[in-house]
């Protein structure tokens, strides 16, 4: 392997005191869109990365972990999931992951970033594994705060899959009280809505709990869950959202059905893991029932 010093880094900085390096072997794009910073290159850990305004977005070598995490528990609690909305998630990778569901007739992904979607499909096919060009994927390039005013469908499940809510980031007038309820107006009876829902480590879970927080002022169940993210180095955590399902309680019976019926096998998902997922350190606990901040 060549000397450290003839590498060039990607560095994250993920606060004053802390950061991630990778390696470069290859840099595909680097520029600017109409929107946030994109780059995507080849680290010598993850394989080809996508990176959005100086933060890991997917990497190849584990994308599955948090794509499969975001999409299944959610799908796998429902009995009707035919119409799904995404909301984000332009590298194709979650509309991959509902479309490997033959229940589903259309699911509807909205990104603001046409150059992000373009970017994906040239440098990171696998990502999407052929989504885009399934007969059931209507892909919308628009604001989702629009879409979401002027749509008058209703999905069985949404799923965010939006870059974190940062001050000068294209997603941060969506993470509100006032777009979460738009948001649930926006799902059928007995839907659930999930979300990635920021880091879950000790030291940097204040914005999930605010977030988690912010929900149960709209729904009955809003349940934590959580996963270790190599690329990200960190535990990335969700949110599962809905009024008439505690997608924490499905029967391992039920999700074993629901994952034995999916195109393809799964990398990171099924029975065993989903509890797992939901089972919770006790300072994420003791957190998440602290009063405290709502959008």
């Amino acid at each position: 392997m060549p000397k450290t010093e003839h590498w060039q880094w990607y560095v994250e900085q993920f606060s004053a005191t802390e950061a991630h390096q990778h390696a470069i072997e290859e840099t595909y794009f680097k520029g600017r869109t109409a929107f946030q910073e994109v780059a995507v290159i080849r680290s010598a850990a993850f394989g080809k990365m996508l990176i959005i305004d100086g933060d890991t977005q997917s990497s190849q070598a584990d994308e599955k972990i948090y794509h499969e995490s975001l999409v299944h528990p959610a799908l796998a609690a429902l009995e009707q999931r035919y119409e799904v909305l995404i909301l984000g998630g332009g590298e194709g990778a979650t509309l991959r992951e509902v479309l490997r569901c033959a229940d589903v007739r259309r699911c509807t992904m909205v990104d603001i970033d046409g150059d992000v979607i373009a970017l994906s499909k040239r440098f990171l096919p696998e990502w999407s594994d052929g989504a885009f060009e399934d007969a059931r994927a209507r892909v919308v390039v628009g604001d989702a705060l629009a879409f979401l005013r002027d749509d008058g469908d209703r999905y069985d499940a949404i799923v965010s899959d939006l870059t974190e809510p940062l001050a000068d980031s294209p997603s941060n007038p969506l993470f509100c009280s006032a777009v979460f309820a738009d948001i649930k107006q926006r799902l059928a009876p007995g839907g659930v809505y999930v979300l990635q829902a920021s880091t879950a480590g000790f030291h940097n879970v204040g914005l999930h709990a605010k977030m988690a927080r912010t929900l149960r002022g709209h729904y009955r169940h809003v349940r934590s869950f959580y996963t270790h993210v190599p690329a990200f180095d960190n535990d990335w955590a969700f949110l599962a959202c809905s009024d008439a399902l505690d997608v924490a309680a499905l029967p391992a019976e039920r999700i074993d059905a629901y994952v034995a019926g999916l195109r393809g096998e799964n990398f990171f998902y099924d029975a065993e893991t989903h509890r797992r997922l939901f089972s919770l350190p006790l300072y994420l606990r003791r957190e998440l029932a602290k009063d405290g901040d709502v959008f």
